[in-house]
């Protein structure tokens, strides 16, 4: 694959063969690892520790950030870094009274106090929305560790624990017969002061390289990796502040790319509330996009015939990259980043709260039996099959 020739891999088989030996904790199939109650010992509770950072997505902000002088790509960054371990949590039932933690490593030569201000007072503003609908995270600290050694730009990281009722923990058991819901990662959520491209946190090293124009490379070395071949580097034709057009509709190529990656904690609170005990199972499509399933499924074959129109910011990173489409499902969330498996009349009620947060969803395919356990997209190309 292109992107694992970039330094990166999608599948993350490394560190899945390094960790395949370790304890998978209370619910080996649960999408986050669930602890006993160390804390307080209480058989009727379980804890949850996890842990991520906005990945590359950084060093595209600091191209930003150079090119415009703009501030507030690094509130996005942050919350980049916050959503993608909180909506995993979600993904397991934890939604409220997290406690947070960050962890930002950075070149202080290159990256000044202000881009830390901006990281660090993001969290009040995020933690005040989740709030109003009855979500509590509570910041702890954290350490900014000055490491220009081994740090090219920066990076910004989350680390958080819960602490919930066992009782209350959604494990996946997706089986055949379930239906598939899927939730746009683009849009406009009602909790949102812009439309979101869907991008997220994954991908941004392959977006980035494809998208962008060679002339970053020299312009900004410290953003790349000096031991990727050159070729693979900075390769496409656009500048961060071109703009694109789909469907009639015009785009800056930057502020699609750093949309910030959307929290589906409010919504998802409202479905559990409403439908929990009917829901199978919740993907948080993240690494390895629409393959992520298979690190939690056996013996079936998902097949997603259905899936959501291609937002532009997919289609603009097809067209300059030239990737299998494949690929692209291997690496991007492709419009949906949040799935959840369950019963057709549960999908319907699950469609509609969504639509009434201002988030599109559909059931996007659904669970047959299987002797070994695969992903079947289907789309208007072609059809494609992926395995764990």
């Amino acid at each position: 694959m292109k992107y694992e020739k970039r330094g990166v891999s999608a599948s993350k088989e490394e560190v899945h063969k390094a960790i395949r030996h370790l304890d998978k904790g209370l619910y080996p199939n649960a999408f986050c690892k669930i602890l006993m109650d160390y804390i307080a010992g209480d058989e009727a509770y379980c804890n949850i520790m996890h842990s991520d950072t906005a990945g590359t997505k950084t060093s595209l902000a600091y191209l930003w950030y150079k090119e415009t002088g703009d501030l507030s790509v690094w509130r996005g960054i942050a919350q980049d870094a916050l959503v993608m371990y909180l909506d995993d949590m979600a993904c397991v039932g934890a939604l409220d009274q997290i406690v947070v933690s960050s962890t930002i490593g950075r070149n202080k030569t290159l990256i000044p106090g202000e881009v830390i201000e901006e990281i660090i007072g993001f969290f009040e503003d995020f933690r005040s929305m989740l709030s109003e609908y009855g979500i509590e995270i509570h910041l702890a600290g954290g350490e900014t560790a000055d490491v220009g050694d081994i740090v090219r730009t920066i990076d910004v990281g989350y680390t958080t624990f819960a602490r919930m009722k066992r009782e209350r923990v959604i494990v996946n058991h997706i089986k055949p017969g379930d239906v598939i819901v899927g939730l746009a990662s683009y849009g406009q959520a009602i909790y949102e002061d812009k439309y979101n491209g869907g991008m997220g946190s994954n991908g941004l090293t392959s977006a980035r390289h494809d998208v962008l124009d060679k002339k970053y490379a020299s312009k900004y070395p410290e953003s790349i990796d000096p031991n990727i071949d050159s070729s693979y580097q900075y390769t496409g034709s656009k500048e961060l502040k071109d703009r694109v057009k789909f469907d009639g509709t015009e785009y800056t190529v930057g502020e699609l790319l750093l949309s910030p990656t959307r929290t589906y904690m409010p919504v998802l609170k409202a479905i559990i509330d409403q439908c929990g005990t009917f829901i199978n199972g919740m993907i948080h499509c993240t690494g390895g996009g629409q393959s992520k399933v298979l690190h939690f499924v056996d013996r079936v074959r998902v097949i997603k015939d259905n899936l959501l129109p291609i937002p532009p910011v997919f289609q603009l990173i097809e067209e300059e990259s030239g990737l299998d489409r494949k690929e692209m499902y291997q690496v991007f969330n492709m419009g949906h980043r949040l799935e959840i498996y369950t019963d057709q009349p549960t999908a319907e009620q699950i469609i509609g709260i969504s639509n009434s947060f201002g988030i599109e969803a559909q059931i996007v395919g659904h669970v047959e039996k299987a002797e070994t356990a695969s992903v079947e997209i289907r789309d208007d190309k072609s059809s494609y099959t992926l395995y764990a």
